[in-house]
């Protein structure tokens, strides 16, 4: 996947692939892999691939994404059922296509909700319609295609299978299962194309979140299929006035695409609004869009400048998740900031553990943690060195929440390793593990008093900290139940597919019996049930092999997750608070 590329939507993908002949599928993945080292130039809103000398292909994204198969041409002779034209869909990040929200004004509220007996008898819930049913049946189809390969055999033509799916789950309302299945499929291309952002529990998630809604949906109503449908926008109901105060600013960067800066700020109760600038870019965005005045009223204060200061806002907006709206009403301008240990961002380090804790694992959370930590030196890890810290009592892993090299994170990590002996308040995000982990976006400055440092974009100095630094040092020995033999064979087949379950040595009889030793039957079962539907086969009545059951090893594999899921939030709960 190329982010020099504009953003392509997944039905003009799926279309392009689908003209394609069935000798030219076959060729599709090695077309794609001849593309990524092509020159790419931009003119305006078109983007040229040269494909050899005298051929190109075009893109065209007048809005920032293609939209139309017709908005990619290509100059060769077989144009415009070639293969060209596909590689470069299937090369490019999948667009998102969000819808703008409007603001509930007066004429729109929203209905009122009343507590007062019905006379007649309540209407029957909600239930899905026939459109969703069958976008959810095509969406579970492709996506159980997708992980009876694995990434390492999900070419181009099963991407373009799950983003047709996708593409109609989104026109039969089921929006969350759409951004699900795109979000798959970006970790796809990544995985193939070894981009360094790749993460393969990313993967993981984006896949199993894509099988459960679609299992799922058939059979619910009312409450639980609206949170299964999700929404096409974010509704922005009017605030009123609101005094806000900065808290820090984090960069974005996503493996479909968009990069930039989302500065976070705080109200006088403690309550939470974004100020995002997320748009089509690269690395380079993200570290620039720190410096670009915030989309906010007429004031002028840059993202960087935001996270130190404040804002008086009237006409405010605001999403359900705590976004800013920038409408044409909202005024917004500079007031004073105040230190994290100044009121009123001095009441958000006070929240009790627990109940940070209970409010990071809730859905949709941004899983924000604001910790008083000391920092103890680094600890060397299979993915690289991580931050160790105490606070309360507690040892945690502080990680980046970025490895690229343009972006300070790792830098940063390792110079605050000098700061011990100090204790330093920090914002981090909850990474549900086993043992204390989050990964560190803001924290004080070690050396100058009042201030603080965002992890992910001001970039220290050895002057800015004691001289010494603690070496590496492996990481300590942890009592903890053996889940992960269980999670690495969830990892394993999202990876390689049901083949990496029935080679040799996969532990399909020690890992269920040591499993069981340790007190966990439920995952000893799960994990048989697993290995057992990847190798079981049946044959007919003339005693030829019959195909495995891509229904029942798909439904053990996303038991075998859900379980993984619902014990790890249990353990990191246990692991925070012990």
């Amino acid at each position: 996947m190329s982010t020099q590329l504009p953003p392509v939507a997944p039905e003009v993908t799926a279309a392009l692939v689908e003209a394609l002949s069935p000798r030219l599928r076959k060729r599709l993945d090695a077309g794609i892999a001849k593309l990524a080292g092509r020159p790419v130039d931009r003119e305006g809103d078109t983007v040229r691939i040269a494909v050899d000398d005298t051929t190109y292909v075009e893109l065209h994204a007048p809005d920032g994404a293609v939209t139309t198969p017709d908005a990619v041409r290509c100059g060769c002779l077989l144009a415009p059922d070639c293969l060209h034209r596909a590689a470069a869909a299937s090369s490019a990040p999948v667009a998102e296509l969000p819808v703008a929200a409007e603001p509930l004004t007066d004429d729109a509220a929203p209905p009122r909700v009343t507590t007062e007996p019905q006379d007649s008898e309540a209407p029957d819930a909600e239930q899905p319609t026939p459109d969703q049913l069958a976008a959810a049946h095509a969406v579970w189809t492709a996506a159980a295609a997708v992980l009876d390969a694995g990434a390492d055999g999900c070419g181009a033509v099963l991407q373009a299978e799950l983003l047709r799916a996708a593409h109609t789950a989104r026109l039969a309302g089921l929006h969350r299962v759409a951004a699900a299945s795109s979000s798959v499929v970006t970790a796809l291309r990544a995985a193939r194309s070894a981009d360094p952002a790749y993460r393969l529990a990313d993967l993981v998630a984006a896949l199993g979140d894509v099988l459960a809604a679609s299992h799922r949906l058939p059979s619910a109503e009312g409450p639980e299929l609206a949170a299964l449908r999700g929404t096409a926008r974010q509704p922005y109901r009017p605030d009123g006035s609101l005094r806000l105060y900065g808290l820090f600013t984090e960069p974005v960067l996503t493996a479909n695409g968009y990069a930039g800066a989302v500065t976070w700020t705080a109200d006088a109760h403690g309550r939470l609004y974004q100020v995002p600038d997320v748009a089509p870019g690269g690395a380079s965005r993200a570290v620039g869009a720190a410096d670009r005045a915030v989309r906010l009223g007429d004031t002028a204060l840059t993202h960087r400048e935001l996270s130190r200061a404040g804002l008086a806002v009237s006409g405010a907006t605001v999403s359900p998740t705590g976004r800013l709206g920038a409408g044409a009403k909202v005024r917004a301008v500079r007031a004073p900031g105040v230190d994290w240990r100044a009121d009123p961002l001095d009441r958000l380090w006070r929240v009790p553990l627990a109940d940070q804790l209970a409010r990071a694992l809730t859905p949709d959370s941004p899983g924000l943690l604001f910790l008083e930590v000391t920092f103890t030196g680094t600890v060397r890890e299979s993915a690289g060195d991580c931050l160790l810290a105490t606070s309360d009592g507690i040892t945690l892993r502080l990680t980046s929440a970025h490895d690229d090299p343009a972006l300070p994170h790792r830098d940063n990590l390792r110079l605050l390793a000098a700061a011990t002996d100090t204790p330093l308040r920090v914002i981090a995000r909850l990474t549900p593990a086993a043992h204390p982990r989050a990964t560190l976006l803001a924290t004080e400055h070690p050396t100058i008093a009042g201030t603080h440092v965002d992890v992910g974009l001001d970039r220290l100095q050895k002057a800015d900290l004691p001289p010494h630094t603690p070496a590496p040092r492996p990481a300590p020995p942890a009592d903890e139940p053996p889940v992960h033999l269980l999670v690495r064979r969830v990892h394993q087949t999202a990876a390689g597919g049901r083949r990496a379950l029935t080679h040799p040595g996969s532990g399909a009889v020690t890992d269920p019996r040591h499993l069981a030793t340790h007190g966990l039957p439920t995952a000893a079962a799960l994990l048989t049930e697993l290995h057992s539907s990847a190798t079981t086969r049946s044959r007919d009545a003339f005693g030829r092999l019959l195909p495995t059951d891509p229904t029942r090893f798909t439904e053990a594999w996303l038991k075998a997750r859900e379980y993984t899921v619902a014990l790890e939030r249990a353990l990191c709960v246990a692991g925070w608070t012990a």
